[in-house]
């Protein structure tokens, strides 16, 4: 990690990153206890760790790290959009 990078991660967490980390690691959990919340509870998670440190971390497309094609959300995006 460049030495700008965790500069600016420490500035982050010291002015309201931990706080917006921490909200998605309680949504997270609420999300794991719940039947409904569960198949998002590893995304919230997912979340928290990329609010906690945002600088120097890229989105990267799951076909580049894993090798496979993205089937998307597949029923769960059709029955969201007709709502």
């Amino acid at each position: 990690m460049q030495p700008v990078s965790i500069l600016l991660n420490v500035l982050w967490i010291l002015i309201g990153g931990a706080w917006m980390a921490f909200g998605w690691l309680v949504a997270a959990v609420i999300m794991a206890v719940t039947i409904i919340g569960l198949p998002w509870a590893r995304a919230a998670f997912n979340i928290a760790v990329y609010t906690l440190l945002p600088f120097g971390s890229r989105a990267v497309r799951r076909d580049e790290v894993t090798g496979y094609s993205d089937i998307g959300t597949g029923p769960l995006g059709v029955i969201g959009n007709l709502i």
